[in-house]
């Protein structure tokens, strides 16, 4: 199986693809999220992973709406601990460095750590990993990269310091793509459904009555997010998670329900919930 992800070899979305796909899938490192769509539509990879959102910094909005845009389903998803750790070369020491590469989110992630340490100027990077392998590449002995162990162990760096993110609660949740969305469920899984909506009028308490196809149902609102339409000017698309699926009679009459009080519908996916990191046994 060939799976794509965003970054360079030793991205934390290539760990999750591992943790979730198994350790002897092949990966296809991509520049951009939307590679990632268009290499499994256009058949080149199997399968895709993406972050969709994190703890601490929130909801990757292209993402979002790069779901929208392709024809992909949604299959699995999984959150992963983000541990970022102060990468350099096997010979530097924690007083050579002048610089430090991450991805804006990694040095935004670890401010607390870079304000105890002036010295280390933070660099911008397109991506952790890849801040990793050019660290390796130019052999800069007063440089330093954030990004995960794996990425150490993979470019033959070494760890200066471990954990250094503000907080140890820094969690992302992937999720996989397909081109075909997820087969029969097997006996007391526990499922999750992605959706998106747009309300059919603006009127007042619109957005009241189309929570309330879920309410009225016991259905569990896991989530629900808006973003803009870029059909409408000040008009808006919801993104929702609920628990369970249209494999339920409940679920699946909530979503004919729905589909007749909105002007748009469409099921991203409906796939075994994960188990959050936090939950699972060591």
């Amino acid at each position: 199986m060939n799976v794509a992800f965003q970054g360079v070899h030793g991205a934390y979305s290539e760990a999750a693809a591992r943790a979730m796909l198994g350790n002897e899938i092949a990966t296809s490192p991509c520049e951009t999220f939307g590679e990632v769509f268009d290499r499994v539509e256009r058949r080149r990879s199997d399968r895709g992973v993406i972050p969709i959102e994190n703890s601490l910094a929130g909801s990757i909005h292209e993402n979002y709406d790069l779901l929208l845009s392709h024809s992909l389903h949604i299959v699995g998803e999984s959150h992963e601990r983000i541990e970022h750790a102060l990468l350099c070369l096997p010979r530097s020491t924690l007083g050579d460095l002048t610089s430090v590469r991450s991805h804006p989110q990694a040095l935004a992630q670890c401010s607390r750590f870079l304000l105890a340490h002036p010295a280390l100027r933070p660099v911008p990077f397109f991506d952790t990993a890849g801040a990793a392998s050019a660290l390796a590449r130019d052999a800069r002995p007063d440089t330093g990269a954030i990004a995960g162990a794996h990425a150490a162990r993979l470019y033959g760096l070494k760890i200066l310091k471990r954990n250094i993110e503000n907080s140890a609660n820094n969690y992302t949740r992937f999720l996989i793509l397909s081109r075909t969305p997820f087969g029969k469920f097997a006996r007391g899984t526990t499922t999750r459904s992605s959706i998106v909506f747009t309300p059919a009028a603006n009127r007042p308490g619109i957005l009241f009555h189309i929570l309330g196809v879920f309410a009225l149902r016991d259905i569990d609102l896991l989530k629900i997010e808006s973003r803009p339409d870029p059909r409408s000017p000040f008009e808006y698309r919801f993104y929702a998670d609920i628990a369970g699926g249209p494999h339920e009679e409940r679920v699946a009459r909530a979503f004919e329900h729905l589909s007749e009080i909105v002007s748009q519908f469409r099921l991203l996916g409906t796939y075994p919930a994960g188990k959050p990191a936090w939950k699972r046994t060591p």
